[in-house]
């Protein structure tokens, strides 16, 4: 009976034990949730590794329980939108989160944080004050190393405690928390990772400014650690792209002509994703347009060797011209007020008349204007290729040919010669209805350019419409249709892009192929090949429809 006893209290006490053990393991946090700087009602709490969740009433407040050794973070959600705080291990038991990224009651810009010191490095220091020293000291050591895991702990503190001490604490730790996002095993601990970043961010304007700088920094962050997620739903795309397109907006604004190269790029991107969404007019897409060709503009016209200046600009242009915005109207009442400015610059009368000619805008008489001038100031190839263009629309067709010919003689790229040809041979085909020489131009195109659909097309038009011009009977006249339904199915093997174009025209003209019998009084056999002499002189192979 002893004996069962003493068992009896030796379980009894490891029971207790392990219980006690277990609750010094859980840790409860409280704490307060806000959006747009009021308390929160409705938002659902809940902490990593525990099943059970916490929704606020309408003071905010909330309370979980965590595991210290095993929970990561705690979600916030509201609706179908969460947020992830995560966990350090060296908060407090109460921690306030603002859902929406407004200010705190009593944590704003100018507010002071509780137990935080706010002397700079240099002031600690010569306060001789140990704890700082140390644990800079050490996490500075370890950082240097590249050693992140054993940094951490003491830059954490750092961080929390001295968070004006040094704008490098800041550097060093958007650094190892971009490393942690890049390399979490899951997209919930990377999303974690991701919103803690975004606070140094935060954290560092508060404490150090130059916010126009940071917000660029941060924006562009978010954009590619959040874009980088490749099952983004459509819903929170367009969420991420709204949030940080009004954060690049304000940095671009408060730097200026000082603004990042990279900031500026992706502000245009982000801006043409919008539009392309719906979520921006066309007007705020050009507006946009105009401010970063200023700020770039600027910028090389201080230093004309600027690399990055160089390649923004460049940049944004493109997303520009292929936003969908940049029609025909948006264009013209972009450059007119610039005319005069644009003018006396040989490189901004090119991009404007390529802006211009890539939306069929050249019937506008601001590209008679840019392309009269560029002319008088370097008349090159383009430039001719541009007044040709100028003319065509005059119906000036005899000038048209003769800068046409002029911009084909001075050109050596193959790409533009297979352009100019082409165009040439649209103009002597529309505008002259001469079957053969439109022809001789399009095939000139295509030995500067052999996969060209549209040119291929071109080809197939040229016979199709000049049918009746060949041969002395109705058989004559049918069996051109053979070459002309050959050049369009060639058209849509090399070219994917005029595959709807050309098998409209294959439909189109096969029912002009002789039939059978005609095919029998003539001698001739399905499948068989067949020369088309005179001015078309080529091979094409016997169909009957």
């Amino acid at each position: 009976m002893k004996s069962f006893l003493i068992k009896t209290n030796v379980l009894t006490f490891i029971l207790a034990l392990v219980l006690s053990i277990s609750a010094i393991a859980q840790k409860e946090i409280t704490g307060t949730v806000y959006r747009e700087g009021k308390p929160a009602a409705g938002i659902t709490v809940e902490a990593h590794k525990s099943s059970k969740t916490f929704m606020t009433s309408f003071d905010g407040k909330y309370k979980v329980t965590i595991d210290p050794n095993k929970s990561k973070y705690i979600k916030f959600t509201f609706i179908d939108e969460s947020k992830k705080l995560e966990l350090t291990g060296s908060e407090g038991d109460v921690i306030d989160f603002s859902f929406d990224g407004s200010e705190i009651p009593g944590q704003g810009d100018g507010a002071a944080e509780v137990g935080v010191d706010t002397r700079t490095s240099q002031e600690l220091v010569k306060d001789n004050n140990t704890e700082f020293m140390s644990q800079f000291t050490l996490y500075d050591q370890f950082y240097k190393q590249r050693d992140y895991k054993s940094a951490y702990p003491h830059w954490i503190k750092v961080y929390r405690k001295y968070p004006k001490s040094s704008i490098n604490i800041y550097h060093h730790g958007i650094n190892m928390y971009s490393n942690k996002v890049e390399s979490a095993a899951d997209q919930a601990t990377k999303d974690a990772y991701i919103d803690t970043l975004m606070s140094i961010y935060d954290r560092r304007i508060k404490y150090f400014d130059q916010k126009g700088f940071v917000l660029g920094r941060k924006a562009t962050d978010f954009v590619k650690y959040k874009l980088g997620n490749p099952d983004i739903s459509e819903s929170d795309r367009k969420a991420v792209l709204k949030k940080s397109y009004a954060e690049l907006e304000q940095a671009v604004k408060l730097e200026g002509n000082e603004s990042e190269a990279a900031v500026m790029v992706i502000f245009m991107q982000v801006t043409k994703s919008l539009f392309l969404l719906g979520e921006l007019d066309k007007e705020q897409v050009v507006a946009n347009y105009g401010v970063l060709s200023q700020i770039t503009d600027a910028q090389l016209a201080k230093a004309a060797d600027d690399e990055r200046a160089t390649v923004a600009k460049n940049e944004i242009d493109k997303a520009f011209q292929t936003s969908g915005a940049a029609d025909c109207d948006a264009l013209v009442s972009y450059y007119e007020p610039k005319f005069d400015e644009i003018a006396s610059n040989v490189d901004d009368l090119k991009k404007m008349l390529r802006a211009l000619g890539r939306q069929d805008c050249t019937s506008s008489e601001l590209f008679a204007k840019a392309s009269e001038k560029l002319y008088d100031l370097e008349p090159s190839a383009e430039a001719a290729f541009n007044m040709a263009r100028l003319f065509v629309k005059r119906d000036e067709f005899d000038r048209a040919k003769e800068y046409y010919q002029n911009a084909i003689a001075s050109e050596t790229d193959k790409e533009l010669l297979a352009k100019y040809y082409y165009e040439l041979g649209i103009f002597t085909f529309i505008k002259e209805r001469a079957f053969a020489k439109a022809r001789d131009f399009a095939r000139k195109s295509l030995e500067n350019d052999p996969n060209s659909g549209k040119t291929l097309i071109l080809l197939g038009d040229i016979y199709a419409q000049g049918a009746k011009t060949y041969g002395e009977n109705d058989f004559d006249h049918t069996a051109v249709y053979w070459l002309a339904v050959d050049y369009y199915q060639k058209a849509k093997r090399v070219d994917p892009d005029v595959t709807v174009s050309a098998n409209e025209k294959i439909a189109t003209y096969r029912v002009y192929f002789p039939n059978k019998e005609s095919l029998f009084f003539e001698g001739l056999q399905d499948g068989q090949a067949f020369k088309l002499g005179g001015w078309i002189n080529e091979t094409t192979t016997i169909r009957a429809k």
